[in-house]
């Protein structure tokens, strides 16, 4: 097992892909809809897509559980990952028309979406093994910051970077983001391994009976469903907050962003309570993800009935916040209780993951917009907040399901 210090230095990883993942959702979005002025539905097509080819995340683990190592598709991921954010920005800086450019950006955006399915999940799937339990909670803290803080260096970096913009300048930033990622999950895997010894011989050396005994097992099965539902939930809150403050309650654009800096910072204070709460025995990783899913369709409910919109942003900030550490660190422990199935098991919790994160965007949006027809604003709204309410409780009620173990009578000597 690792210290606490070769834990910190594993979620350098979570780092560099959370910096290589802001660039597709943040950057090159900004580029190919202001610079270019392309339509908005372009960059998020190539948001979908890189999340649906995450449906090969079961892959990628399997492959990592059968060759015996996490660390090459680490690298290897990372590395696909820079060089679809090379050829994206070529295309945005140099591509001689829009057609060649879209062909180009849909092959990017696939080597994207292969690259951190394999680096992520192979990510967590060592992560899970290299962590004792009472320290899952912690190292889901610290494995989920870092992903926060490598998106926040790589936009703000880059941005800083690109001033005065040119596609000559783009074409210098992008690169170094790549190599310096690239340099930083070498830093982070750099004889990790080794310390932890040998992965366990995989338990079906096939990929399709693989996937089969993980949905095999009750509790890998529901918590599948669990990860589902709540990050479905998750998402649909990010994409409706912001309008919903303009819309509804006037907030400039400067104020709505200040608000969803709120939510992130309660969210924080949640991850950091339930990471450090349960490392010492304070609820269980499970228990964080019940409650969190329960707070945060609190303060949805409260949003989606009018109430104060600055309390129930921070209630639902701080039950995302506890339900993410618990998620993921509950995702951990699932994945790691089988041996030899541990890269595979992670794979399918995180082609569900992938699933509910592409599917967000369209079900929140298209709810939002025919509810609109018929209904008010504010009405319209409060539909789309209590279906997320919906969701989340549903997953809170997957999570208790999974959190039952039935206990064996205590027989007395004679009976």
């Amino acid at each position: 097992m690792l210290g606490w210090g070769g834990i910190l230095r594993l979620c350098l990883a979570n780092a560099a892909i959370g910096g290589l993942s802001a660039l597709p959702v943040n950057l090159f979005n900004r580029l190919m809809t202001v610079e270019l002025a392309l339509p908005a539905l372009l960059p998020g097509f190539l948001v979908a897509l890189h999340y649906a080819v995450q449906l090969s995340r079961p892959v990628w683990g399997h492959r990592s559980d059968a060759k015996g190592g996490r660390t090459p598709f680490i690298l290897g991921g990372v590395a696909v990952v820079g060089l679809g954010l090379v050829m994206t920005g070529w295309a945005i800086a140099y591509a001689p028309s829009t057609t060649v450019a879209i062909s180009i950006w849909i092959l990017a955006y696939a080597l994207i979406g292969f690259g951190i399915g394999a680096a992520g999940t192979s990510f967590l799937a060592l992560l899970a093994t290299a962590v004792s339990d009472e320290r899952k909670g912690a190292a889901a803290t610290l494995a989920w910051l870092m992903l926060i803080a490598g998106a926040i260096a790589a936009s703000v970096g880059s941005g800083i970077a690109l001033k005065p913009y040119s596609p000559d300048r783009l074409m210098m930033v992008v690169p170094c983001v790549a190599i310096a990622c690239f340099a930083l999950s070498f830093i982070a895997t750099w004889r990790t391994e080794s310390r932890l010894g040998a992965v366990p011989a995989p338990s079906e050396p096939a990929l399709g009976p693989a996937i089969r005994a993980t949905l095999a097992d009750p509790a890998a099965r529901a918590f599948t469903g669990f990860v589902f539902l709540s990050i479905l939930a998750f998402y649909l809150s990010e994409l409706v907050l912001e309008p919903f403050a303009g819309h509804i309650h006037g907030l400039t654009p400067d104020a709505s962003t200040k608000l969803s800096g709120g939510k992130d910072g309660a969210s924080l204070l949640g991850m950091i309570a339930a990471g450090g709460l349960s490392t010492f025995g304070f609820g269980s990783l499970r228990f964080w993800a019940v409650a969190g899913c329960v707070i945060s369709a609190v303060g949805l409910v409260g949003l989606g009935i009018g109430a104060a919109l600055v309390p129930f942003t921070v209630i639902l900030g701080l039950g995302n916040g506890l339900f993410v550490v618990g998620a993921i660190g509950s995702m951990m422990r699932l994945a790691a209780a089988q041996k030899g199935a541990t890269g595979t098991r992670m794979g399918v919790f995180g082609a569900s993951q992938a699933v509910a994160a592409g599917l967000a965007g369209l079900i929140a949006t298209g709810t939002l917009d025919l509810a609109r027809l018929t209904m008010s604003d504010a009405t319209a709204y409060g539909v789309v907040f209590g279906l997320e309410a919906l969701l989340f409780l549903a997953a809170a009620f997957v999570a208790t399901r999974i959190l039952h173990r039935p206990v064996a009578p205590q027989l007395q000597p004679g009976e």
